[in-house]
């Protein structure tokens, strides 16, 4: 067992709060969810994988599999072997206490011309967390090694705590770069930062990353407010470990982790931004501290909830868009890190339809992130070093 992790029943959940009450809650357990499915399985890629935490391709090449390790390397996955070389080390650099380590990674739209991808880490500072940092690298003329002397920061934020420091990246569909971060951790986000919007964290942002450094789209949400930071997208979430967007239509998933009672989805069509998810107001849909009253009023309720028991810590995944699997194409799954179920549902004109729970594809280990190849295949990793390739039961 890492005892950078917390322990939540013996597990120790990348996502989870490190004080909280994991698994205590009366809520149902997850032999009470969606009704079960027949008809997948998951294919081993490896399992020699260090703690890996995120999965990914490179625009245009269908040949080669990103994996991120939480230590600090990006290793190439071809032909179900893992290259000697990693692609990027930055073990020197990356803090790794609890929640903290190399927790993302975006490659740019015109990735093939530029060379250009993007992290997403942890690192020493000043304040107790350290601090989260966004850097560009470039590929070096080798296609496996990338040119670790070109990295350039693009954008940092200090830590109070050493978890919930979100971590995901990735491109919308709009060409711009979308960031989350969590509330920078303890218990109940004691310094209110789900709520505040003149600071980084508890939100998602929305960069514009294609010139040296960054700029504010001038179409998001806040821009000329006063007193808010201008990078924010959306804001009201605790630490939204994974979100994604349907490569077909767009929507976007966020996957936000509760505290000791709700673990959540929000599905966002296509907007212009701002909703407020509610932390620490609520968690879920439920008034928070738990007992207490709220006003509900102007703040966007999840999708889908689902109660403690056996399980700590969604993590969100992808809708799947690949060809291999013809039934289930436009079918959203999810994960647990604690209870290890692989679930899934449909998102259809604005409602959560067709959920199920999928026993013959559950996961051998605690999921810690999702992935898909350029061709819209979908991926499972756990904390154990597994890497599995979601495909059709015999």
């Amino acid at each position: 067992m890492n005892p950078r992790f917390s322990s939540c029943a013996a597990l120790v959940a990348i996502s989870c709060l490190t004080s909280g009450g994991c698994g205590s809650s009366s809520e149902p357990s997850d032999s009470e969810g969606p009704p079960s499915a027949s008809g997948l399985k998951l294919e081993t890629m490896s399992t020699d994988f260090s703690e890996p935490v995120f999965l990914t391709f490179a625009p245009g090449d269908a040949t080669r599999l990103f994996v991120v390790e939480k230590d600090g390397l990006i290793r190439i996955l071809q032909n179900g072997a893992i290259l000697p070389a990693p692609f990027l080390d930055l073990t020197a650099i990356t803090t790794k206490n609890n929640e903290q380590g190399l927790l993302g990674l975006a490659f740019a739209p015109d990735y093939q011309t530029s060379g250009r991808f993007y992290v997403s880490y942890t690192t020493d500072g000043t304040t107790p967390g350290g601090k989260s940092v966004i850097a560009r690298y470039r590929v070096s003329t080798d296609p496996n090694i990338a040119d670790a002397a070109s990295d350039t920061t693009i954008l940092e934020a200090d830590q109070p705590y050493i978890n919930h420091n979100g971590g995901m990246i990735v491109f919308g569909p709009d060409g711009f770069l979308y960031v989350g971060f969590g509330d920078g951790g303890n218990a109940g986000d004691p310094q209110g930062f789900g709520q505040k919007r003149n600071d980084l964290l508890g939100s998602l942002l929305r960069i514009d990353v294609s010139g040296a450094g960054y700029t504010i789209p001038p179409d998001n949400p806040f821009v000329g407010t006063g007193g808010v930071r201008g990078e924010l997208w959306n804001y009201g979430l605790r630490n939204p470990w994974r979100f994604s967007f349907d490569r077909r239509t767009a929507d976007l998933y966020i996957a936000d982790v509760g505290q000791a009672d709700r673990e959540e989805v929000d599905v966002q069509s296509p907007s212009g931004g701002g909703e407020n998810y509610g932390w620490n107001t609520m968690e879920g849909s439920e008034c928070y501290p738990p007992g207490s009253s709220c006003d509900k009023g102007g703040l966007t309720l999840p999708n889908l909830e689902y109660g403690h028991g056996t399980a700590c810590s969604i993590t969100g995944g992808y809708v799947y868009r690949g060809t291999a699997l013809p039934d289930i194409v436009g079918t959203y799954f999810y994960s647990d890190y604690c209870a290890g179920f692989l679930r899934s549902f449909k998102w259809r004109g604005g409602t959560i339809t067709e959920q199920h729970s999928w026993p013959g594809a559950q996961p051998p280990g605690n999921v810690t992130s999702f992935g898909e190849d350029m061709e819209g295949e979908l991926y499972i990793l756990t904390m154990q070093g597994g890497v599995y390739k979601l495909v059709a039961e015999p």
